[in-house]
């Protein structure tokens, strides 16, 4: 089964929208170089209220190990993910699985990245450029998914209602995770596309 993540909540009703439509993780980034940026105690509040078994997860890219520590101390996330230069020692420093995110915007090249953080519980390819955020909503060549890599791995970048089966059946992905997809504006969800990406995903693994 392919497990949904959506990213980029900063609203109450968004969040236990995503949560009664099946998402099985919510993220909250925290950067503030993001359009989606939410304060940790709004972000708190909202975590407060998620139903039990969708995992919290807050995103972070080049932060100050002092900002990562404030973030995990006021939201208790379920899980880290890291969208920088981050080292695996780095991301691993703050008593909280995480997952890093490999920049393929640079093609077959990133690839060699996936072997650097033994320590993530996964990894997610997005579709953005090295150095850039991701929630770019572009996508890369999907074909260029490893298969029976380690670690699960995350499909991201470009991702809608429209070729989020495709993306599937190609890439073979433990997990879809989505963002400027199923929006209306930068960290403002639109019900009806998340509700038809979700149903989308399910198409797409014949549930």
């Amino acid at each position: 089964m392919t497990r949904i993540k959506c990213c980029g909540m900063t609203r109450h009703d968004d969040a236990q929208l995503a949560a009664r439509l099946g998402a099985d993780a919510i993220g909250f980034v925290f950067t503030r170089r993001s359009k989606r940026f939410i304060e940790p105690e709004a972000a708190a509040s909202l975590r407060a209220a998620l139903p039990p078994f969708v995992d919290a997860v807050a995103l972070l890219m080049d932060d100050e190990p002092s900002w990562v520590a404030h973030v995990v101390d006021v939201v208790r996330p379920d899980m880290l993910q890291f969208h920088g230069e981050e080292t695996d020692d780095f991301c691993r420093g703050f008593g909280r699985r995480y997952l890093k995110a490999i920049a393929m915007g640079e093609g077959a090249a990133a690839l060699d990245k996936l072997h650097a953080y033994p320590g993530a519980a996964g990894l997610l390819l997005d579709g953005h450029g090295l150095g850039e955020a991701g929630g770019t909503g572009r996508a890369f060549d999907w074909s260029l998914m490893p298969k029976d890599f380690p670690q699960p791995l995350i499909l991201a970048g470009g991702l809608n209602a429209s070729n989020v089966a495709r993306a599937i059946a190609l890439a073979q992905p433990w997990a879809v995770d989505v963002a400027s997809g199923i929006e209306s504006s930068p960290g403002v969800k639109d019900a009806a596309k998340m509700e038809h990406f979700i149903a989308a995903v399910r198409r797409g693994q014949g549930t």
